[in-house]
């Protein structure tokens, strides 16, 4: 990829642009997460991906790989933990609810430390 630049005065600015006909997606929770984290403490990949126009598809695989590990670790814990079943839930809701509750924060922490900050 050539980048051009347009001289304004002294200043020598790139000209950039993004692709057309190219479909973004949804950049979710965790992609923004991960904008966030890199612009502060990855500095040379958060411009080397600006740069190269690969930042945008960076953060939605970022975001798409975070909310099905989410999903799989979720289903994961109803599966084998029989204390999540629909008839202790009706037995004991603020048990199930405190374990449910247990295994959201897990999941969300197991995500975010393999993921996001990294």
């Amino acid at each position: 990829m050539e980048i051009k630049y347009t001289r304004q005065g002294d200043y020598l600015i790139p000209n950039l642009y993004l692709e057309k006909n190219e479909n973004y997606g949804r950049l979710g929770r965790y992609g923004i997460l991960r904008l966030h984290f890199i612009a502060q403490n990855k500095k040379a990949l958060y411009e080397t991906l600006l740069m190269t126009n690969k930042l945008t598809h960076h953060l939605l695989l970022v975001s798409d790989s975070c909310e099905n590990y989410y999903k799989e670790l979720m289903e994961n814990y109803i599966k084998n933990d029989e204390r999540l079943s629909e008839k202790s839930k009706e037995l004991n809701p603020l048990e199930w609810t405190k374990l449910m509750n247990n295994y959201k924060n897990t999941a969300e922490e197991i995500v975010l430390n393999e993921y996001v900050f990294i």
